[in-house]
């Protein structure tokens, strides 16, 4: 049975630069202001956004809330889905 798509949604997210414990990556992703998400909540999406494109580029993605494995909720979308550049 095909998974159901009603917890994905729309957001707009933008990149930002920063270091965070655990992290690797000096460059994270996080939601905007405006769209009922905490906008320090991590966001786990495909790595050529953060890239490909200065830091501040703001991008629409499909993405769920979730919580997976037990810890702070994040949204998290598949590294391979389609985005849309916003600026």
């Amino acid at each position: 049975m095909a998974k159901s798509d009603e917890s994905y949604r729309r957001v707009i997210v933008e990149t930002y630069s920063g270091r965070k414990p655990g992290k690797s990556s000096l460059i994270h992703v996080w939601p905007v202001a405006g769209q009922d998400l905490d906008t320090a909540m991590d966001v786990e999406c495909r790595r050529d956004m953060r890239k490909e494109y200065p830091v501040g580029t703001r991008f629409r993605i499909k993405a769920k809330l979730t919580d997976r494995e037990g810890g702070k909720p994040f949204l998290w979308s598949h590294h391979s889905w389609a985005y849309e550049v916003l600026d």
